[in-house]
């Protein structure tokens, strides 16, 4: 195992971000319920905050050699948490229709269960580069959705690309699984 770049204290600054993003979910929430029909300049900014907190914690992590347990398992934890979160919240603002948190809920389900399944028995989860494009996709159509009006539609388009994209990278993450697994 390679030795970490930076001093202890700043080793967990990538985990302590996982956490604030964690942390940030009830603040959403709580500005999505308070919004003007899902409109909401502030829950978009919390939301896109969280977004570039996962965005850096992975790659200071990476960089300063200090990826732990923790961080594999909690911050992709955080993200779907994030994104169902505003996914149910928008459905309920009729922001999105009821197939989006379908999809993404059932995405996600299929995901920590197969998590559950496949990591006890050696498989070495990693989140491959369309994993992390579909989440920044998903981020930036869900945050757009939040500062448009009701009835804008490309931000609808922007979420489905996205959810293409998470499908993909889940059949990805299934397929490297199951090879992997049965050897």
């Amino acid at each position: 195992m390679a030795t970490r770049a930076v001093p202890r204290g700043l080793a967990q600054l990538p985990n302590a971000l996982t956490i604030l993003r964690l942390a940030l979910i009830p603040v959403f929430v709580v500005l999505v319920l308070g919004a003007d029909e899902g409109y909401s300049w502030p829950a978009a900014l919390v939301f896109a905050a969280a977004g570039i907190t996962d965005q850096v914690d992975g790659f200071l992590a990476r960089r300063w050699r200090v990826e732990s347990q923790f961080g594999k398992v909690a911050d992709p934890l955080a993200d779907r948490l994030m994104i169902d979160a505003a996914v149910v919240l928008l459905w309920v603002e009729n922001r999105l229709p009821l197939a989006a948190v379908v999809v993404i809920l059932a995405r996600d389900i299929l995901l920590l269960g197969g998590y559950r399944l496949v990591v006890p028995r050696g498989y070495d989860f990693e989140v491959n580069f369309l994993g992390k494009a579909a989440t920044w996709v998903l981020y930036a159509a869900l945050a757009l959705t939040m500062v448009t009006r009701a009835g804008t539609d490309w931000p609808l388009w922007l979420f489905w690309a996205g959810v293409a994209l998470a499908l993909v990278a889940a059949l990805q993450y299934v397929l490297g699984a199951r090879s992997e697994v049965r050897t």
